[in-house]
């Protein structure tokens, strides 16, 4: 997903970051240093182990509740190369999760998850999202995983606790050269923290390698073909490894479509219209209820107009937050921005913007820091830093103050209440030591077997339009469109019976669904 300064440098994460508990699995270290454990490893015997509680890293909390029955969550450790042009060297360890399938006589394989960012731990994602899966997980093992420079998979360090809190709070819409200063100096010391900490993985965490991963992960599994479940950036990385191993994709499910064919530029102009247009549903929404919305307005402009005032007023003075921590500027975009993720989160955001506006910024500071990856004890899990790391070492673009100061215009247009904050996230990578793969993924996949790619029409973070771009680019046979008539990020987690009825009778039936379904 496109950067975006309401993170500062990391994208957009999906809503299911936001509110749930992790599961983890201990760490033992990276092996085959030497090389001797790189070898074979497609044929490595996993050991799979009760999950204890989830690092700090992961976002704490304790370990996943048991399954419907009293299945418990296992976890395991799988090697892959550190670097795939030297399969001989070092390994890195990714951890993995699983629920065992229920019907091991009818069982077809694993369904392999990835819940997007790209930053997001699917040790955590899975055992939180369970209970939307328990039909699949009557044929399937449901299995995830923290990709590299995630989580448990040797993840990307950068910035400590307080250096986070004061990164995450500064201004990232500058209005003066010493603001722009402050800005830049700030995403160069990032990047130079990440580099420090992380600089030996830090060109291999790409999506590429990723998708690399899932192949020797399906042979471990014992898999003759992956079945897979992407969301969000989860999608691309399907793309990707469609791509590359065409032959190898068993039934596959994309939802919430990243467009793999726009550039970073033209993505982040996407996806700012799609939070636009998810900020309008919701004013819309409070506008109907009259006075029954705590907002004050009686248009959709007008609402917009009271929360582009309140982020102004904000910029020259935050209000009390939480603790000592004030709720800023940048604090509040993001407060903004995660509660659009989910319908179900109007509500908070309608509490959020009415509660700041009269000095309390408690609630949109807490859904800042969930964006974010502050847990309640003030530590940070590391999925701000794996996505600005996988997401830079992705792209090949590097804006410079001038480019970015001239595009700011068209972000404004798009959206006067995201656009700056978009407009200078173009900036994310400018530092970033490690240069970029593509301008866009490749995710042709001829001869693979037929993906579902799930598109909502009210999706903010990955707009629609992008699941018909992604069917076309994946090819004819291959891409088989279903279109979703809702809000909010995804479809499938929604509840729509329509949605989940046709991706099941593919999964767990192989039963296609016509191109170009209509969800409800």
């Amino acid at each position: 997903m496109p950067t975006s300064a309401a993170l500062r440098a990391t994208a957009v994460l999906a809503a299911t970051a936001v509110l749930v508990s992790l599961a983890g699995c201990t760490d033992n270290g990276d092996k085959g240093k030497d090389g001797s454990g790189a070898n074979n490893l497609a044929a490595q015997q996993l050991d799979w182990t009760n999950c204890p509680a989830p690092s700090a890293a992961e976002g704490g909390g304790t370990s996943p509740s048991p399954l419907p029955g009293g299945a418990t969550w296992q976890c395991a450790f799988m090697d892959v190369p550190r670097d795939y042009a030297k399969p001989d060297g070092d390994t890195i360890e990714l951890a993995l999760i699983r629920a065992k399938a229920r019907d091991t006589k009818n069982r077809i394989g694993s369904l392999v998850f990835n819940f997007g960012g790209p930053g997001g731990s699917g040790l955590k994602g899975l055992p939180s999202l369970a209970p939307n899966y328990e039909r699949l997980r009557s044929r399937y093992d449901l299995v995830s995983f923290d990709p590299r420079g995630v989580g448990r998979s040797v993840g990307v360090q950068c910035q400590d606790d307080q250096e986070l809190d004061e990164y995450y709070a500064e201004d990232s819409t500058p209005d003066d050269a010493a603001e722009e200063k402050t800005f830049i100096d700030s995403l160069a010391e990032y990047a130079a923290a990440c580099e420090d900490n992380s600089g030996e993985d830090l060109p291999h965490v790409g999506t590429t390698n990723a998708a690399r991963d899932l192949d020797l992960m399906r042979q471990a599994l014992g898999d003759d073909k992956l079945h897979y479940f992407g969301i969000s950036y989860g999608t691309e990385l399907g793309g990707v490894y469609a791509h590359l191993f065409p032959k190898r994709v068993g039934r596959a499910v994309f939802d919430a479509v990243v467009d793999p064919t726009q550039p970073a530029e033209q993505s982040s102009l996407t996806q700012l219209k799609g939070f636009q247009l998810a900020f309008e549903s919701f004013a819309k929404d409070c506008v109907e209820r009259g006075e029954a919305c705590a907002l004050p307005g009686n248009t959709v402009k007008e609402i917009e107009d009271f929360a582009v005032d309140l982020l102004k007023r904000l910029d020259e003075k935050p209000v009390k937050g939480i603790g000592d921590r004030e709720l800023t500027q940048a604090h509040a975009t993001n407060g903004i921005a995660q509660a659009l993720y989910s319908q179900e989160y109007w509500k908070y955001l309608e509490q959020g913007l009415d509660e700041a506006d009269g000095g309390n910024g408690e609630l949109l500071l807490t859904l800042s820091d969930a964006m974010n990856g502050r847990n309640p004890d003030g530590s940070y899990s590391n999925q701000g830093a794996a996505n600005t790391a996988i997401t830079c070492v992705d792209h090949k673009v590097r804006f410079d103050v001038a480019q970015t100061k001239a595009k700011l215009r068209d972000f404004r247009e798009v959206s006067p209440l995201f656009g700056d904050a978009w407009g200078w996230g173009l900036l994310g990578c400018s530092a970033w030591p490690v240069d970029g793969q593509w301008d866009t993924p490749d995710v042709r996949a001829p001869g693979s077997a037929p993906i579902v790619v799930i598109g909502n029409t009210g999706d903010p973070a990955t707009p629609y339009a992008g699941a018909k771009k992604m069917a076309e680019e994946l090819g004819k046979g291959v891409g088989v469109e279903l279109t979703y008539k809702g809000e909010g990020h995804g479809a499938y987690n929604s509840g729509d019976k329509c949605v989940q009825g046709a991706v099941d009778a593919y999964l767990l039936r192989g039963k296609v669904p016509a191109d170009g379904t209509v969800c409800p």
